[in-house]
């Protein structure tokens, strides 16, 4: 019994120490990022690195997105008898939705594991090691900048994401379903309203936070060698996925209840 329950208890235990150290870690990283002197080179190095890996997963996954939204919408819009809301439906859901969460897959998958998979070869080489015997911070000097990057690269993805995301609706639409262009177009002002841009802005920079440092995080804490780094990046990306998640219906929950829906 008592063999039964340390075993249940340990990896709960585990859990639990290690949201702790994600959260110091992100303390770490809001209270350093104003500390002098800034890391500029590698904030723009960063940057430049993630969305070259995350650009075109982006536009090519969000063409597709915007196709279900547009045909899905469209399909259960025509059986209300409402054709002439289509755009305004699937323009929200992709612009609430579907583009924050397209976001947050491509960065946590593609920038996220990139990120962890430098920081632990660093680790296992022992040059974080050695920066800290040299006095320089590695998170200051390296995570901070990455953490930027991925907020900052997020926030213009997201918008990438919308953009091709409607204009693939759009043409779905139009094409397939017999939508006309002018109703599409028209129906923006009727629900849509600049709240709901915000929000998935907001999401998306919040998304891009969180996923920085868990993958900074696992990748400065690699275990077993080459083969722990590997096992970092993968840790990295699902626990960055299942927290994504789980902090989008929250946003999309606070968002409803603060800002009321137009015309209501």
């Amino acid at each position: 019994m008592n063999r039964t329950v340390a075993r249940v208890r340990t990896p709960i235990e585990s859990a639990f120490a290690q949201a702790g150290n994600i959260f110091a870690l992100f303390l770490d990283v809001i209270r350093k990022t104003f500390q002098r002197p800034f890391q500029l080179r590698e904030f723009i190095e960063q940057s430049w690195f993630i969305a070259s890996v995350s650009i075109l997963p982006s536009a090519l996954v969000a063409i597709p997105f915007g196709a279900v939204v547009a045909l899905q919408t469209g399909s259960l819009i025509k059986q209300l008898g409402a054709e002439s809301f289509t755009g305004a439906t699937s323009v929200l859901a992709t612009v609430q939705q579907a583009a924050p969460v397209v976001t947050a897959l491509i960065i946590a998958g593609a920038a996220g594991s990139a990120v962890a998979a430098d920081l632990g070869s660093r680790t296992i080489r022992e040059e974080i090691d050695a920066m800290e015997v040299l006095g320089v911070d590695p998170v200051q000097r390296l995570v901070v900048p990455r953490v930027l990057g991925m907020m900052l690269v997020a926030l213009l993805l997201n918008g990438l994401v919308s953009v091709v995301g409607i204009a693939g609706g759009y043409f779905f639409n139009v094409l397939l379903q017999g939508g006309t262009p002018g109703a599409y177009l028209a129906s923006f002002s009727a629900l849509a309203q600049l709240p709901d841009l915000w929000i998935g802005e907001i999401k998306a920079l919040v998304f891009g936070l969180i996923a920085g440092v868990i993958a900074a995080y696992k990748g400065l804490h690699p275990k077993g060698g080459p083969k722990g780094v590997g096992d970092a990046v993968n840790q990295s990306v699902v626990i960055t996925f299942l927290v994504l998640f789980f902090v989008n219906l929250v946003l999309t929950l606070v968002y409803l209840q603060v800002v009321p829906a137009k015309g209501a």
